[in-house]
């Protein structure tokens, strides 16, 4: 990959956020005419360097991103509560058009130059109290790509008897706990009755935690990233009873992403995947590809190489996104929908709502002979890039919208795969 676009970016936004904006021009300026990067100097700690007058330079607030602020990067209107510890009286100085167009298109990057655009800071709360009988526990897998720390929710009603099995897969910055609050994905598996999964990126692996879909090393069966995740799925299947046929993933944004590579790489050992607000396999190969993807949509690749067991393109899919996600373009969803699109001949129909919250939505859905949904499209109108139907509890989610959750139980459960994988 070209690496000085990517490093120019850094320090741009970094130098923006710091109020340094003669500075981040003078990088971009740079980039653009293919100078030797600008690095601004810096005290031996890191910091922002002071003027000759003593006094720190003025400061932007760079808000990250949000339901509110879109995928960007954003600066704060003049006026809004300063900082704790800024003086009152320090003015803030307004981004330079051209710079606030290039860093809303490149508005994804975090600050360590990482894809953590991909969805916000995850919330700190204490934990939801566990239903009596629930456990919510934490166990590690590991192999020659590395290893991953995942939580298991094991439901009240698990009596010993064999259950489904959901994978979630948490966006960028997410935790598993977060993810689970967002989600509600443990509250549904009380009342349904099956086992919820959730690996857990380590930051080593990703500075801002995001399941590293971009790279060509993380979308193969048996390496990297997917190795490792279908790892911790047959791990549990080996340590609890799980039904082979009834095994599913789903993600959200980078996770989203993560579970169409699944998909992919893993059909044998998914009966379906849930893919919201991410983008198809394939869809980019380092982090360039992946910024263009984002901005404005990543063709499918080729995907099914490794699709051992079954026909390529014929794994049951269902997708959200929302048509004003500035994160991640809504064009993706429709690439996901045409990865996984099955060969055979299907029935479409579409269907129009609007839940209570106020969220319009249209849903396509693809049938079989059977009446059996193959492959469903939701598209929520006016939402962004947060998980529809979610709880306030969990960072990047739309309570408003169809619920989700419930929706892709509601597809997984109808699917079961053919030739069950050998748990060990």
């Amino acid at each position: 990959m070209n690496v000085l676009p990517k490093i120019d970016m850094m320090e741009a936004t970094r130098l923006t956020r710091e109020g340094r904006l003669e500075e981040a021009m003078a990088v971009l300026r740079g980039a653009l005419r293919g100078d030797t990067p600008f690095t601004a100097p810096s005290n031996i700690d890191g910091d922002a360097p002071q003027r000759a007058t003593g006094r720190m330079p003025p400061v932007i607030d760079m808000m990250p991103p949000s339901m509110e602020t879109g995928g960007s990067w954003t600066s704060p209107q003049f006026g809004e509560t300063h900082s704790a510890g800024r003086p009152e009286n320090v003015s803030r100085p307004q981004v330079p058009e051209a710079l606030r167009g290039l860093l809303d298109r490149m508005g994804q990057l975090g600050p360590a130059g990482r894809l953590d655009g991909l969805v916000g800071r995850a919330m700190q709360r204490a934990p939801a109290p566990l239903p009596d009988g629930a456990r919510f526990e934490e166990h590690i897998y590991a192999n020659g790509a590395g290893s991953r720390a995942y939580k298991l929710y094991v439901p009240s009603g698990y009596n010993g008897q064999a259950l489904p099995l959901v994978v979630m897969l948490h966006g960028c910055t997410q935790s598993p706990d977060d993810f689970a609050a967002g989600t509600r994905m443990n509250d549904l598996a009380e009342e349904q009755t099956f086992l919820v999964a959730y690996p857990a990126q380590a930051q080593s692996a990703n500075a801002s935690k995001c399941w590293n879909w971009f790279s060509a090393g993380d979308q193969q069966r048996d390496r990297g990233e997917p190795s490792l995740i279908a790892g911790i799925t047959r791990q549990i299947m080996r340590d609890l009873p799980v039904e082979p046929e009834r095994v599913y993933i789903a993600g959200l944004s980078a996770g989203g992403a993560a579970a169409a590579i699944m998909g992919s790489t893993y059909p044998d050992l998914y009966a379906a995947i849930g893919v919201h607000s991410g983008l198809a396999c394939g869809a980019a190969s380092d982090m360039p590809s992946a910024f263009a993807a984002m901005r404005q949509g990543g063709s499918p690749g080729a995907g099914g190489s490794h699709r051992h067991g079954r026909p390529r393109g014929t794994i049951p899919t269902i997708v959200f996104h929302g048509d004003s996600d500035t994160t991640v373009n809504p064009v993706n969803g429709d690439h996901v929908i045409a990865q996984s699109k099955a060969t055979d001949d299907l029935r479409t129909t579409v269907s129009r709502g609007q839940t209570p919250g106020g969220i319009a939505y249209t849903c396509t859905v693809q049938v079989d002979e059977s009446e059996r949904s193959i492959l469903e499209q939701w598209v929520l109108h006016g939402a962004g890039h947060a998980w529809s139907g979610g709880s306030a509890a969990g960072s990047y989610t739309e309570p408003r919208g169809p619920d989700a959750s419930r929706e892709m139980m509601r597809f997984f459960i109808q699917h079961t795969k053919p030739g069950c994988p050998d748990p060990v």
